[in-house]
């Protein structure tokens, strides 16, 4: 397997994946008492190039390390990132890779990665059920966190009306209730 180095990644990319790239970043600090260099590259994709961007991270490294998928509510559009970890076992090559897809909320679909990378489906679960995304042909699709009678289509990472009904928020110790 060949070491690229950040600026050949995202070039890798832009290539792979033409019209569906969007934007990519390359962030390097020192690290430690040696000035080690840690390396991050943040990889923005269109939805329908979603499924390619993981396919070629893939083909980057065998095994690519999948840490978690975070998301945010932006409002019209939730944004899911991916965070992955490549060259892992290679001293001082290894790199954090965040690959980045917004979905427009009248379209909250991505395609599962579990036959690529199996054990995806915890995170890709937690998604489902906390940001209300649909996971498209994920093979398990029970809830991981919330109880059962837990309100269907309320999502309690959601900021807007499918958030969780106000009745289950509770204030924290030293705060007080918004109005």
């Amino acid at each position: 397997m060949e070491l690229l180095s950040p600026e050949k990644i995202i070039d890798s990319f832009k290539t792979a994946l033409g019209d569906g790239f969007i934007d990519a970043k390359i962030y390097q600090r020192e690290v430690a008492l040696k000035k080690n260099k840690f390396r991050s590259i943040w990889v923005e994709v269109k939805q329908s190039a979603f499924r390619n961007a993981v396919e070629h991270i893939c083909y980057l490294q065998k095994y690519p390390h999948l840490a978690i998928i975070s998301s945010s509510d932006l409002g019209s559009e939730v944004e899911l990132i991916y965070h992955f970890t490549i060259y892992y076992g290679y001293h001082l090559e290894e790199l954090s890779l965040g690959l980045r897809v917004k979905l427009l909320k009248s379209d909250l679909r991505i395609p599962t990665i579990t036959d690529l990378i199996p054990g995806a489906i915890f995170t890709e679960r937690e998604t489902q059920e906390m940001m209300g995304v649909e996971v498209v042909g994920i093979p398990d699709k029970r809830r991981l966190f919330l109880p059962e009678d837990f309100p269907e289509g309320a999502y309690p990472w959601r900021k807007d009306e499918k958030g969780p009904p106000s009745d289950m928020l509770r204030v924290l110790p030293g705060r007080k209730q918004k109005r």
